[in-house]
């Protein structure tokens, strides 16, 4: 495993980690404390400590879907990363990756910056012969390179795209015209728009309904609006609800979802109201799954 040997915390309710005995179809849990593209709000890098952290302030059973969370996932901790090279970060991350679904388990990322799901992704399209990138997001991060850099937290869906994956972006609501443009060149990129999932979510459920194949969720923290997740690399007011995200997390519940990550949040403080909002996300998720 290409894990650092320090893990901060655990996940809450994780199972002890026995390489001998893992559970096959489980789920396991990485961080990757990078940071070094962004653009805006730095600090994502210490999104793995607080989101772990935020974890214990749930009970094992959920309320909200009146479910006991009974899924077996693993904490494996963290990726060893390299500060300012985010190619080989990514690098990493795919190696790492790989090497869980060898064991036959399905990654969960907590981030640390949207640049880490490239890896992710590109480690599942050589297993899946067909994937959809369910991508939850204030902007399209479909720029070909951002300020000279092709692998940036900016450019994450533009290299899942050259994967072959199809795209569900949701949320969006903050873009550059090359990217709209390049999205109406393309087949296979779905958008929903903020105002959509608020005044359409029954589309939203109804599409992602259709999906057959196999799918990966990717969340980035700045979906949510600045007033429920304040702390991320690049808020942008307008955005989702708790309950909204919930929606698409039970559309998903049926699916097969073979992986997820939750990233960009960007605080160091323990308790803050977006890591606690992140941790309820993988909490929901595993949940439900």
């Amino acid at each position: 495993m290409l894990l650092n040997t320090y893990e901060p915390w655990k996940f809450a309710f994780s199972a002890e980690t026995d390489f001998e005995n893992i559970k096959k179809d489980s789920y396991g849990i990485i961080g990757v404390p990078f940071d070094s593209t962004t653009s805006y709000h730095s600090g994502s890098r210490l999104g793995p400590v607080v989101v772990r952290e935020a974890s214990y302030g749930f009970e094992k059973y959920n309320t909200n879907f009146k479910s006991d969370l009974d899924t077996t996932f693993y904490d494996f901790g963290d990726v060893n990363v390299v500060p300012g090279n985010c190619q080989a970060t990514c690098n990493i991350v795919e190696d790492t990756v790989r090497e869980l679904l060898d064991l036959n388990v399905k990654p969960i990322t907590i981030g640390g910056e949207h640049s880490a799901s490239i890896g992710v992704i590109k480690a599942l399209t050589e297993k899946y012969d067909k994937l959809t990138v369910v991508h939850l997001d204030a902007h399209r991060d479909l720029a070909f390179d951002f300020i000279g850099e092709k692998y940036s937290h900016a450019t994450v869906m533009r290299r899942a795209h050259e994967f072959g994956v199809d795209l569900v972006q949701i949320g969006i609501r903050s873009s550059s015209l090359e990217e709209e443009e390049f999205v109406k060149s393309t087949y296979n990129i779905r958008t929903f728009k903020n105002k959509d999932v608020h005044k359409h979510m029954d589309a939203v459920e109804y599409y992602l309904a259709t999906v057959e194949t196999p799918i990966y969720l990717s969340i980035d923290m700045d979906v949510f609006d600045p007033a429920i997740a304040p702390c991320v690399g690049n808020p942008s007011p307008g955005g989702l609800f708790t309950s909204e995200i919930e929606d698409v997390i039970k559309a998903l519940a049926f699916k097969e979802v073979v992986g997820m990550d939750v990233v960009e949040t960007a605080t160091d403080r323990l308790g803050e109201n977006t890591a606690v909002t992140a941790a309820k996300i993988i909490y929901d998720f595993l949940s439900l799954i």
